[in-house]
């Protein structure tokens, strides 16, 4: 079975690969009931979030990886990937700083951050 910490980090370093911008692996277990995992990035552009939601989904079904659920679009600015207990979030800038998801979970833990 594959351990759901080494599924975030496998995240992180894939959405890094592709240039993502300020990139967090958030433990969130101590207050979320629905997950153990966030990984939080930005993307610059609607084609960079696709390519970024394009290698994420392929390179981590390959690593093992189960993906349950996907949510928004390219154009909408914002793209989750429900991994169950790891939940990636892709954001273009405006809507990251809009919803400022980090500043939600305060009391998560960041285990990596990329900037």
């Amino acid at each position: 079975m594959i351990n759901t910490l080494d599924i975030a980090k496998q995240a992180v370093e894939i959405a890094s690969q592709k240039q993502a911008a300020d990139v967090i692996l958030l433990d969130v277990r101590e207050r979320a009931t629905f997950t153990d995992y966030f990984v939080i990035l930005s993307a610059e552009s609607a084609p960079q979030m696709r390519a970024i939601q394009e290698d994420l989904t392929r390179d981590l079904k390959d690593f093992g990886a189960q993906l349950h659920h996907t949510e928004g679009t390219p154009l909408s600015g914002w793209i989750l990937l429900d991994y169950g207990d790891v939940i990636v979030h892709i954001f273009a800038p405006e809507e990251r700083s809009y919803y400022q998801l980090e500043s939600s979970w305060i009391h998560g833990v960041i285990l990596i951050r990329i900037q």
